[in-house]
């Protein structure tokens, strides 16, 4: 039985949002759960921010879904695009 750790994090390596799951889970399906849990408190008066700025992250959580979340959001992202294979004949 494996874990694995989802995480967002702040530039300087500080966790923001952690999410646990089986490790046999998939990365990129917890992609909006880990965005989801972003809670970083405000100095002084009011609500915390819930929406980073921008996200980076590897290829493997580049899918429509995702990328469609995040405009949804109006949150800017860096993700390399997957590079299509063509199949040999």
């Amino acid at each position: 039985m494996t874990t694995k750790v989802h995480l967002a994090v702040e530039q300087g390596q500080k966790p923001m949002s952690i999410v646990i799951t089986a490790g046999q889970r998939g990365d990129s399906p917890q992609f909006e759960a880990v965005l989801e849990n972003i809670r970083v408190p405000r100095q002084g008066l009011g609500r915390p921010r819930k929406r980073p700025d921008r996200v980076r992250a590897d290829k493997a959580y580049g899918s429509r879904k995702n990328r469609a979340y995040l405009r949804r959001r109006g949150i800017r992202c860096t993700i390399p695009e997957r590079r299509r294979t063509q199949q040999r004949m």
